[in-house]
Formats: structure tokens, C-alpha cells, sequence
């Protein structure tokens, strides 16, 4: 059996992504302040790119976006 993601792996599903980008962000201080200063408008955006990620390093990527 091979390790790798599927690179056609199916979207997260919103729980899978709340609980997903919420470990991320509560790791980086910076972006936990902003994202938690966000407009629901400003999150949902935030969710949607979350949605799309397929690897921690994706995940990461969007975190550190946040924390800038």
C-alpha cells in the first residue's frame, strides 16, 4: 500500500477543515490574533483555501498567510 495522497483526493469536509486549520492556527500566535479579528466574510474565505489543501505543508502555507 503506498503512503502518498492521492493527488485526486476529494475536498475536506467543513468539519475536517475547522478541526484541521484550528490545530494549525492554534500553533502560530500571530495568526490565531488575526484570524480570530477576522470578518466571517474574511474566514469563510480562509476555509475555502483550507478546503483545497492536500498536505500539512498546504495547510501551513495558508497559516502562515494569515499570521503576516
Amino acid at each position: 500500500i503506498c503512503s502518498k495522497q492521492h493527488p485526486r483526493r476529494k475536498a475536506m469536509s467543513f468539519a475536517e477543515v475547522t478541526v484541521g486549520l484550528g490545530q494549525a492556527v492554534v500553533q502560530n500566535e500571530e495568526a490565531m490574533n488575526t484570524f480570530a479579528m477576522m470578518t466571517r466574510e474574511e474566514k469563510q474565505a480562509i476555509w475555502a483555501q483550507a478546503r483545497q489543501a492536500r498536505s500539512k505543508a498546504d495547510m501551513d502555507r495558508i497559516v502562515n498567510s494569515i499570521g503576516k
